[in-house]
């Protein structure tokens, strides 16, 4: 995930929601960095560390004495082990995906077993700005872009994607157990009882047929604006097969809070066509699990993330009782 440049003053201050702790470029094992020079055929001399996004590894815009610029990102399992599982899904897919100018074209990828590594295209922009009408529109007209183009790039099934399906079937389940789960679970007292049968919508959901690529990840600080107003989307480490509404209804959730959310979904085709009770549902089911798994999981070298899933669960559930009249 790319983030606001340290040390790289060409780019606008943004805000990403994911911030957490990376290790700069310079802390990477030697033998990565070798290899990073090697393709790309020049020292590096000097880097702008990225801080937005949660993994705990580098995410670095380098550039050459030759005047060669990249973007790298890198994880070790020492680190965090389960990251590694990621960048290896994003190598796959850029790699099946080919060039296309809504995402940064792969250059060239390094897998030792303990550590991996990305070399992507350095793109020139920085992250949209949600407040920006004109911008706003621009990442939406680009999200519906991808979901079009994606209908027609193909991944092979020896990929390991993730599956929306039983995701949604997770959080339908997440849903049912509210009414056991602790009093310290983070949720009001009466969605513990899903009023309103969001667990059932959603396997209804997950019922239906999902052939489709998606991003799966789109947020402010995986989406880079080109000067010309083009959108570029990063990071695919949790590229899915899925409907085609999900990218669409995650564009918007940087606004969730707002009553502009529900006012949006009519302009997505894919969206409009779900209906409002598929959102909240989603939105009711994403919630409960970030709230729940707030008490419970464990996570290796990541210390903001737990507070970004309650603070993700809040701005969902303060939407699902707008649009429910809670």
């Amino acid at each position: 995930m790319l983030g606001l440049a340290v040390g790289a003053p060409e780019l606008v201050v943004s805000a990403p929601r994911a911030v957490g702790v990376r290790r700069p470029y310079a802390a990477v094992p030697a033998t990565v960095r070798a290899w990073v020079e090697h393709e790309l055929g020049s020292p590096v001399v000097g880097t702008a560390e990225q801080v937005g996004g949660m993994s705990p590894g580098c995410a670095t815009r380098l550039t050459c004495a030759d005047g060669t610029r990249a973007f790298v990102k890198a994880v070790g399992s020492e680190l965090n082990p389960d990251t590694l599982g990621l960048f290896r899904r994003e190598a796959a897919v850029l790699e099946h995906l080919g060039e296309h100018p809504l995402w940064a074209r792969m250059r060239a990828a390094y897998d030792d077993g303990a550590w991996v590594a990305l070399l992507i295209e350095d793109v020139e922009g920085r992250h949209p700005d949600f407040t920006d009408p004109a911008e706003l529109a621009e990442v939406l007209t680009g999200t519906d872009r991808l979901s079009e183009v994606l209908r027609h790039r193909h991944v092979p099934t020896t990929v390991d994607l993730v599956d929306v399906a039983h995701v949604l079937g997770t959080w339908a389940d997440s849903l049912d157990s509210l009414a056991d789960a602790p009093d310290e679970v983070p949720v009001p007292r009466w969605l513990r009882t899903d009023p309103h049968g969001w667990a059932e919508v959603l396997r209804e959901q997950a019922r239906t047929p999902m052939p489709h690529l998606a991003h799966w990840d789109i947020r402010i600080d995986n989406m880079l604006r080109r000067p010309g107003g083009e959108v570029v989307f990063l990071d695919w480490g949790v590229t899915a097969r899925g409907p085609a509404w999900v990218d669409p209804l995650l564009a918007r959730l940087e606004r969730v809070e707002e009553p502009w959310f529900d006012d949006s979904l009519a302009t997505s085709p894919a969206l409009a066509e779900t209906g409002d009770e598929a959102v909240t549902a989603f939105l009711a089911g994403f919630a409960s699990h970030m709230a729940l798994r707030s008490l419970v999981a464990v996570d290796v070298n990541l210390p903001t993330l737990n507070d970004f899933r309650i603070r993700e669960s809040r701005r969902m559930l303060e939407a699902v009782a707008r649009r429910t009249g809670r």
